[in-house]
């Protein structure tokens, strides 16, 4: 499936167990892995009343996290949605069996939360490949490095002004 074509289709496919559902959201994707029957696994904030939309943008905040059980239909809200099991490539999936028994330990448990190490892709890669990885966190930290990097160049170069000191005659 081409990248733009998830776009245009709101229910793409049959979802498998273990597959890696990415939830389009505004300004970041959201991750889940399919159970099954409808479910999906995730992880959320630990507030029960806020819409599916904003679950992941709230835990931006957020150092931990619930581990959830929800319909797919409820996790994606009105946002668009695609199967994407982008690592397969370079990370062989665990047998299913593992994943499904892994998935179940986990639900209900509270836990630890970064956006950067530690997000709802780390979550489910992990559970899929036993290796928890986020594309989308890896660009995050590059964007992070490069900017502290030029803002360090432009600081050494003299490229910012320098605090304009008062003189008192």
């Amino acid at each position: 499936m081409a990248f733009n074509d998830c776009f245009s289709l709101k229910y793409p496919g049959n979802p498998q167990p273990g597959d890696l559902i990415e939830v389009f959201r505004p300004g970041y994707q959201h991750w889940a892995l399919y159970l099954g029957d409808g479910y999906v696994i995730n992880i959320a904030p630990l507030e029960d009343d806020i819409p599916a939309s904003f679950t992941s943008a709230k835990s931006i905040f957020s150092r931990k996290a619930l581990v959830r059980m929800q319909l797919l239909k409820d996790v994606a809200g009105n946002d668009t949605y695609r199967i994407n099991n982008k690592y397969d490539e370079t990370y062989a999936p665990l047998p299913m069996e593992e994943v499904m028994h892994r998935s179940e330990f986990v639900i209900g448990q509270e836990v630890e939360y970064d956006i950067l190490v530690n997000n709802c892709e780390h979550f489910v890669t992990l559970l899929r490949y036993g290796e928890g990885v986020s594309e989308q966190a890896n660009r995050a930290i590059s964007t992070i490095g490069f900017v502290t990097a030029v803002a360090g160049v432009f600081s050494f170069l003299g490229l910012f002004p320098k605090r304009q000191r008062a003189k008192y005659y």
